[in-house]
C-alpha cells in the first residue's frame, strides 16, 4: 500500500513494509526521501502505545521532507493493534516486562530501515511514550544506532539487569508535569546514565504533563496526559539540533 501526503507542493510518500518476526507478521512503513542528505542517514520511529498511527506516520512524512530515510517500526505484529488503551496497557506492558522481545522488534526494524537505503552507520532512534521507553532500550542495548530520542518516554529500568557502557548520544525530551514518570524514576535513570558514562541530555517542559507531542490527546492536563504546542515545537526543534549534531 503506498500512501502520498502532499504539504507546501512537496510531494512525500509512505510505502507499506512486510517483515516478520519468526512467525509473527509485522508491517511497518518507510518514507524516502526524493533528495536524500550526505551519507544518507536513517530514522527509525517507534510508535506510542497504540501501535503505528498518524502520528508516527506524519512524523516519517516530515522527516523524509528533510531528507531523511524514514522507518516506522511494527512492535505489536500484525493482527495485534490495541482497540483501546486498555489493550494497549497491557500490550505495552508485555514488551516493557519481556524486555528482550522489545529489543528484539527494534533491531528487526532496524535492519528493514537499512534494507530500505538507510545508511547502517548513520541511524538515530527517535520514540513517543512506549516508543520512546524502547529507543532508551535501544541504547541500553546498544544498537548500532549514532543516537537516540526519547519524547515522553517512561525511563525505568530493572535494577536486576545488568548495566552497560552506552555508547550513543542520548536525548530525552519531557514534560515537567508528567504524572506517569516518578521522581525516583528519573533520579535512577540520571544515575543509570552517569554510570553508563553515556552522552545525554534530558530537556524539560514546564506546564507539560505526558503525551505532550500528541494532538489527539487533548488539552486537559489533569488527565495525566495533554498536548502542548509550546512543548511539542521546542521538542522537535530540539531534535533537529541533535539530528544535526550526531549526523
Amino acid at each position: 500500500m503506498v500512501l502520498f501526503l502532499f504539504s507546501n507542493a512537496i510531494m512525500a510518500q509512505l510505502k507499506s513494509v512486510d517483515y516478520a518476526d519468526g512467525n509473527q507478521k509485522l508491517s511497518g512503513f518507510v518514507a524516502k526521501p526524493s533528495k536524500a542528505i550526505k551519507d544518507n542517514p536513517g530514522i527509525l520511529i517507534l510508535p506510542a502505545w497504540m501501535g503505528i498511527d498518524d502520528h508516527s506516520k506524519e512524523t516519517a512524512d516530515e522527516l523524509a521532507k528533510l531528507g531523511y530515510n524514514t522507518f516506522v517500526a511494527d512492535i505489536y505484529g500484525v493482527g495485534n493493534k490495541p482497540s483501546n488503551s486498555s489493550e494497549a496497557g497491557q500490550k505495552a506492558g508485555h514488551f516493557k516486562k519481556n524486555i528482550l522481545e522489545y529489543q528484539a522488534r527494534i533491531q528487526l526494524a532496524l535492519e528493514q530501515l537499512v534494507k530500505q537505503g538507510a545508511n547502517p552507520d548513520k541511524i538515530i532512534v527517535i520514540g513517543y511514550c512506549f516508543g520512546g521507553t524502547g529507543a532508551i532500550e535501544a541504547a541500553r542495548a546498544n544498537m548500532k544506532v549514532k543516537g537516540i530520542v526519547s519524547f515522553h518516554g517512561g525511563l525505568g529500568r530493572d535494577e536486576s539487569r545488568t548495566l552497560n557502557s552506552i555508547n550513543c548520544k542520548v536525548l530525552v525530551l519531557h514534560g515537567a508535569d508528567d504524572p506517569f514518570v516518578p521522581e525516583a524514576e528519573i533520579k535512577s535513570f540520571q544515575s543509570e546514565m552517569r554510570k553508563s558514562n553515556a552522552d545525554w541530555q534530558m530537556v524539560y517542559y514546564s506546564n507539560a504533563v505526558h503525551a505532550f507531542t500528541e494532538k489527539k490527546a487533548g488539552n486537559d492536563n489533569s488527565k495525566g496526559a495533554a498536548y502542548n504546542e509550546n512543548a511539542a515545537k521546542r521538542s522537535w526543534k530540539a531534535m533537529l539540533q541533535f539530528l544535526d549534531e550526531v549526523l
